[in-house]
């Protein structure tokens, strides 16, 4: 796998860097070109990273930067935490030469990024990831937004980040619980677009935030997100398209939306999203049990949960489903595979066959 110290994001209107080789380094020097044109830094994290972490920030220039700790967990996603996040700039007087710094998880780093596309209708922000599914997943490529009790992520925008600092000695420090619900991003990019990386995950004994083939395994899948999006950065293909990185998602949100926010990481979700969409493309006749087994096997061998830990109402489930965003037409638009590596859209799946699954794992 490659080792690339730096990956460009090429988007039609821009593009931006992500820093792997030397990130703390980058980050440091664009603090410092910043503030040497007068203008200011600010720091979205939350109170975990920062009793890790903080050591970061000073080493990379952000000495008497304004810094908001917010609560750790899914739940700062929220319009509270938007609205309090707007008062901290607001607050300040930040003006649009403002620079937004997320320095957390997946969590801040949503959070920020709605926060910057939405003060004064837009300043600049900078993702420095510190989870594994941050750096492979939500850092990248401009997804930004919120959460409502009826759903996950039905509030954001498309803005995209200035940079991306990925450094995976941050991982150290980060609860296995968090690096094991991360692999679940790293085996969907296997799943979705290349046969070949998941047969390397297959081939791994361990993976740990010390492994030596961690660093490379991240920028492969920054780089297959970065191509993905470069194609369709908004999600506007009819088919296709920036979708595919939604496998095993529609049913992550709903299990995420109906069992409370929190009651699940969003990557132990999507274990069990990832696995239910192998049993979907098989029932439609696109894989076959050979292909359900090894990923089945290959997502619990990282400690990834396949089914529910208790029962929820599959009425329930079924109703988050059709509030997802990349549904059309009142009709539900699932991701499948037609074979390991080769993610489609897939539409007017049957409502009863999508029960008929939830069942397998456990919905009542």
């Amino acid at each position: 796998m490659s080792t690339i110290a730096t990956l460009t994001v090429e988007l039609t209107e821009r593009a931006y860097p992500i820093h792997f080789s030397d990130s703390l380094n980058a980050l440091k020097n664009d603090v410092a070109a910043l503030r040497a044109a007068g203008r200011s830094v600010r720091v979205l994290s939350d109170a975990k990273v920062l009793a890790a972490q903080s050591h970061v920030l000073e080493q990379a220039g952000f000495e008497n930067a304004e810094i908001l700790s917010l609560p750790t967990g899914e739940t700062t996603k929220s319009v509270e935490f938007f609205s309090q996040a707007l008062s901290f700039l607001a607050g300040q007087a930040a003006n649009r030469d403002c620079a937004l710094f997320a320095f957390g998880g997946g969590v801040i780093g949503d959070l920020s990024g709605y926060v910057a596309a939405s003060y004064l209708r837009g300043i600049d922000f900078y993702q420095i990831p510190t989870t594994l599914l941050s750096m492979v997943d939500s850092s990248v490529g401009g997804k930004t937004g919120i959460n409502l009790p009826e759903g996950k992520n039905l509030v954001g925008a498309f803005w995209q980040p200035k940079a991306v600092y990925i450094e995976t000695r941050l991982l150290e420090t980060l609860p296995s619980r968090e690096f094991t619900a991360g692999m679940a991003e790293v085996i969907k990019y296997g799943m979705l677009y290349d046969s070949n990386f998941f047969k390397e995950l297959e081939q791994v004994n361990t993976l740990s935030a010390s492994s030596p083939e961690l660093a490379a395994i991240v920028r492969r899948c920054c780089a297959i997100k970065a191509e993905i999006v470069a194609d369709d950065e908004k999600e506007t293909a009819a088919s296709g398209g920036r979708a595919l990185l939604n496998l095993g998602h529609t049913f992550a949100h709903a299990i995420e939306n109906v069992a409370g926010y929190g009651q699940y990481l969003h990557g132990e979700a999507v274990g069990i999203g990832l696995n239910l969409a192998t049993h979907l493309s098989a029932e439609i006749g696109q894989i076959d049990a050979s292909d359900i087994a090894r990923a089945k096997t290959l997502i619990e061998r990282y400690g990834l949960p396949t089914a529910l830990k208790s029962p929820l109402p599959i009425s329930d489930l079924m109703a988050a489903m059709q509030r997802d965003k990349k549904n059309r037409g009142g009709k539900l638009r699932l991701v499948s595979m037609q074979a390991l590596g080769q993610a489609v859209t897939t539409d007017g799946v049957d409502g009863a066959l999508i029960e008929a699954l939830w069942k397998t794992i456990g919905a009542e």
